[in-house]
């Protein structure tokens, strides 16, 4: 048996309504297990996870894009989150007797579908053109207000789809990745400087963890701040090692943890982990002893 899974982000996270009919086509054939949906106000954005053979999870996957570019219109969105699409980034990742080769041929038949309905398609991580365009970051700079501009350098021609900038759908990336854990710390605080100088202290790219893409977000609704943060690689640094270092980092502004978010599916062993370092478990536990 072969399992694909697919963590699909659109960018409509207030209206509901658009995102029930998002899913209902999604899981229209009844053949993908839904992992877990998870919808944003803030963020204004939403996840799709789930998972199933790979010829399912590609037809599905056309499935939800369709009906995802029929409601969501780029030229009125706005939210905390970065973003450049409607359907902003679509990684596949191999889970059960799936190469990475497979992986990315089905991503890049998703990708040729996408830019066969006028979207302009940047493949990135495994199955990136160019090395300048495997980070998502890099692509995704400047966001969805940036494209138009974008869209004039021929350095910006689209691995799929049309080299013109699309308004009301924006531009998607799609690719194959390490599972990757979607990692936010709420903070008690509204001043956004604080959560900036703590991103600095763990950000890959600011001479940080080297598996860790952070930045920092305004929660007006809770009057807080979240340090929300992409964990590329969970073997090599660990959820642990990054928030025992944020609260660290947060004490020197005596401000603490107001609470945590896992978006999205977790890895077992990276809760095994978890256990490991929180309640000293033995090393003779087993992945399979956690169940649903």
């Amino acid at each position: 048996m072969k399992v694909l899974l697919a963590e699909v982000n659109i960018s409509e996270g207030t209206d509901l309504e658009k995102v029930q009919k998002v899913k209902e086509a999604l899981m229209e054939n009844g053949d993908l297990e839904l992992i877990d949906q998870n919808s944003d106000k803030d963020h204004n954005r939403s996840v799709f996870t789930y998972k199933g053979d790979p010829k399912a999870v590609l037809e599905g996957t056309k499935r939800l894009s369709k009906k995802a570019l029929e409601l969501i219109d780029m030229t009125e969105h706005k939210g905390s989150h970065p973003r450049m699409g409607a359907i902003d980034v679509v990684p596949f990742i191999p889970v059960k007797n799936v190469s990475k080769e497979e992986a990315v041929e089905i991503a890049k038949e998703y990708g040729k579908y996408l830019g066969s309905l006028g979207v302009p398609v940047y493949y990135y991580e495994d199955a990136a053109t160019r090395d300048d365009r495997k980070s998502l970051v890099k692509i995704r700079k400047g966001q969805y207000e940036a494209f138009e501009e974008k869209m004039k350098d021929e350095n910006w021609a689209p691995d799929e789809g049309p080299f013109e900038f699309n308004p009301k759908a924006g531009a998607t990336v799609t690719g194959v990745r390490f599972a990757l854990i979607a990692f936010n710390v709420n903070i008690d605080t509204e001043d956004k400087e604080v959560a900036k100088k703590v991103v600095k202290a763990i950000r890959g790219a600011k001479g940080g963890y080297k598996h860790v893409r952070a930045i920092a977000l305004d929660i007006p609704e809770k009057k807080q701040v979240q340090i929300s943060m992409n964990l590329t690689n969970y073997e090599e640094t660990p959820i642990h090692r990054v928030y025992e270092t944020i609260k660290s980092e947060l004490s020197r502004y005596n401000v603490n943890v107001v609470s945590t978010e896992l978006v999205g599916p977790v890895p077992a062993y990276a809760l095994k982990e978890l256990l490991q370092f929180y309640i000293k478990l033995n090393d003779d536990f087993e992945v399979e002893q956690i169940y649903m």
